[in-house]
């Protein structure tokens, strides 16, 4: 898969590393499981944005735009990478946040991942929440790009979480790095598990394993919307991203998506994330966040104690980043 035709902006420390979790494989008794540690990929601290946005932000330079514009959650981890990575590149971010999260602590708005927008630059623009979809959201970036220009700025809308095709090429480029480095030690990885809310991560992760004619199983755990929905909008972007590189079209029934750790909302604490997020701390001093890679953890060790992988399987769990959202959430960890 030759991706050099695509322009690409250098912002992430890659390959991450894939390290073992052996206390934590050892508590559940089995799998194997090993994590990508995409929360090291540099930028604003890191996580699995900046791999998209190498990409999208290699577009809007291309393009000549001068402001880019995104939304998301209050929390977002998206909308702190954006920010920097516009700093960096000397472009003006303006993000549009969405109170998703009801009954959030009276300084959800100030502290984590806000605070780190402010000091970047960012200018934040609050919204109540609309329909609760993505799609609301994006149809507001795409009337504030309006706006901008009339201004006689050129503004680039990147949508939420960086998932359309042009971001997803992020993560063709990360399942070349853990098919790679599973082969250089040997390792048979049979699942890779990660957070699915966006579809970008999922999406271009299938569509490099599609590309690579790899055999290893992926499985999102939702963290917004059930599966049914999860799955059609992966798949629709995953089959976008592989015509776009040329790569083999996605097999429908290659696109996992597992219900039962999202609890009472998106971004809302759940007792088996907080258990989660505790376990990793504990056993293996890794610091997961409480919205994504906190629940996607929390599927895959529910999935362990059910079963579902046997002892000698070998699992890569993707951490997607953003523990600095841990200080809006202190209330759960208390």
């Amino acid at each position: 898969m030759d991706l050099s035709r695509f322009p690409r902006a250098d912002l992430c420390h890659a390959p991450t590393p894939l390290e073992p979790l052996d206390r934590l494989s050892d508590h559940l008794g089995g799998p194997r499981i090993y994590v990508k540690r995409d929360d090291c990929t540099g930028l604003a601290t890191g996580g699995n944005k900046t791999r998209k946005l190498e990409w999208l932000m290699g577009d809007a330079l291309a393009r000549g735009c001068d402001v880019v514009v995104t939304q998301g959650a209050v929390q977002t981890n998206h909308g702190r990478q954006t920010a920097a990575a516009a700093a960096k590149l000397g472009l003006k971010c303006e993000l549009l946040l969405e109170r998703r999260v009801p009954h959030a602590a009276p300084d959800f708005e100030e502290t984590g991942n806000v605070l780190l927008d402010r000091m970047f630059g960012a200018t934040l623009h609050f919204h109540e929440v609309g329909d609760g979809s993505n799609e609301d959201m994006n149809s507001r970036v795409e009337a504030h790009c309006a706006a901008l220009a009339d201004q006689g700025l050129t503004p680039y809308a990147v949508p939420g979480g960086g998932s359309n095709w042009i971001g997803a090429l992020g993560y063709v480029v990360c399942a070349q790095e853990i098919a790679e480095q599973a082969d250089a030690r040997d390792l048979v990885v049979d699942w890779i598990i990660h957070a699915t809310g966006s579809a970008g991560t999922q999406a271009g992760l299938a569509a490099g394993l599609a590309g690579l004619d790899s055999p290893m199983g992926l499985m999102g755990v939702n963290i917004r919307f059930a599966a049914a929905e999860q799955e059609e909008k992966v798949f629709a972007l995953a089959r976008r991203t592989a015509a776009e590189i040329g790569a083999p079209a996605v097999d429908r029934d290659r696109i996992l998506c597992i219900d039962g750790y999202v609890g009472p909302g998106y971004g809302q604490p759940t007792p088996q994330m907080v258990e989660a997020v505790d376990l990793t701390a504990r056993l293996e001093g890794l610091l997961l966040d409480p919205v994504y890679a906190g629940k996607a953890m929390a599927g895959l060790i529910g999935m362990v104690r059910e079963g579902r992988f046997g002892r000698d399987d070998t699992v890569v769990f993707v951490h997607t980043g953003g523990s600095q959202a841990l200080y809006a959430y202190r209330d759960s960890f208390a």
